[in-house]
């Protein structure tokens, strides 16, 4: 292979093989290109990090029946290209990653930010010596900088009540927001899982609806007759509506255009309901997520049905949960200890 394709190679076995997504994959060009201009000494690039990055990858669309996937270009090799930067790329050492690591403690970069570029590197030279393009693995004997616990945030259930009941669902697009929000509460989805549900997804007779993840994952998460009621509400309108012939046939959610919703409009709507309703502004899809995932286990579910309902892979992640669930966990221990 030639010198300035290394990295291309990797980002295309992320997209193709891995199915990760065009943002996740877009972090690792970025970590990848930061790192290559601190192999050739190009100190001013690897200090911008993402900045030298072309803002999203292209790719080429040549391909045709039979040949491999087309090129995800990045414009990474494209500003390294005269520099042998495979060949370096080939070359790295521990004592050169323990350079770069010392390189990033002196820009300031949280342990969290250090930790998932080491986790970039990781991935790519696990992936380079499975390809046979380096002997040995870098990073194998280097760990990763401990990182401080931060709780995930969540609602009270009073908060989540007076959020859900803040769009007007006597509209099309209020009931839409209304549903999309107890969507997101009742079932504990991710954003992006949310805007990519079809009206094929969803099974309202068994409460149920099929969920693509990361990776291409499927689930089936159950869903609550309140979110249910609340996306019927906003598919009566929809029906109602006399330009929904020409809206997304397939797309459950769409916006006042009748495209498919992006996650970029579910975060700009919420921004708009936590405003009315007087709630902490930094509140996001996400925090529905951990809100749920908070309740059930406050509630009595057990780790592993929530690490199902999240679709975590590692019950290491669903833990962090556990840790705001004290109250719970006091009130067990009171209970059932005789001596309490």
């Amino acid at each position: 292979m030639t010198e300035n394709t290394l990295i291309d190679e990797f980002l295309n076995y992320l997209k193709f093989e891995r199915h990760f997504s065009p943002h996740t994959a877009k972090c690792y060009a970025a970590d990848l290109a930061q790192f290559s201009a601190f192999l050739v000494g190009d100190t001013e690039r690897a200090r911008g990090g993402q900045s030298f990055v072309n803002p999203a990858p292209s790719v080429r669309s040549t391909a045709v029946a039979g040949e491999h996937p087309p090129t995800v270009t990045t414009g990474t090799t494209a500003v390294l290209t005269s520099t042998g930067i495979g060949q370096k790329l080939r070359a790295v050492t521990p004592e050169i990653v323990k350079s770069f690591l010392g390189f990033l403690g002196g820009q300031s970069y949280s342990k969290s930010t250090v930790a998932r570029k080491l986790a970039t590197l990781r991935s790519f030279y696990k992936f380079c010596l499975r390809r046979g393009y380096v002997e040995a693995h870098p990073l194998a004997a280097i760990r990763t900088p401990k990182q401080e616990k931060r709780l995930p945030k969540f609602l009270e259930l009073e908060q989540i009540t007076t959020l859900l009941s803040t769009p007007d669902d006597n509209t099309l697009l209020g009931a839409r927001d209304r549903a999309i929000l107890e969507v997101l509460f009742s079932t504990g989805v991710r954003v992006s899982e949310l805007v990519d549900l079809n009206f094929a997804d969803v099974d309202n007779e068994a409460q149920l609806i099929r969920v693509r993840g990361k990776g291409k994952k499927q689930r089936t998460a159950p869903i609550g007759a309140t979110a249910i009621s609340a996306m019927n509400r906003y598919l009566d309108l929809r029906r109602a509506d006399a330009r929904s012939a020409n809206f997304d046939q397939v797309a459950l959610f769409v916006n006042k255009h009748g495209q498919r919703l992006s996650t970029r409009s579910v975060r700009r709507k919420l921004d708009k309901y936590l405003a009315e309703a007087g709630l902490d502004p930094s509140i996001s899809p996400h925090t529905l997520r951990h809100s749920f995932a908070t309740h059930m286990l406050n509630n009595g579910a057990d780790l592993r049905s929530v690490q199902e309902l999240l679709g975590h892979q590692s019950l290491s992640t669903t833990q962090v949960y556990t840790h705001l669930t004290t109250p719970r966990l006091k009130a067990a221990y009171d209970d059932a200890h005789p001596r309490s």
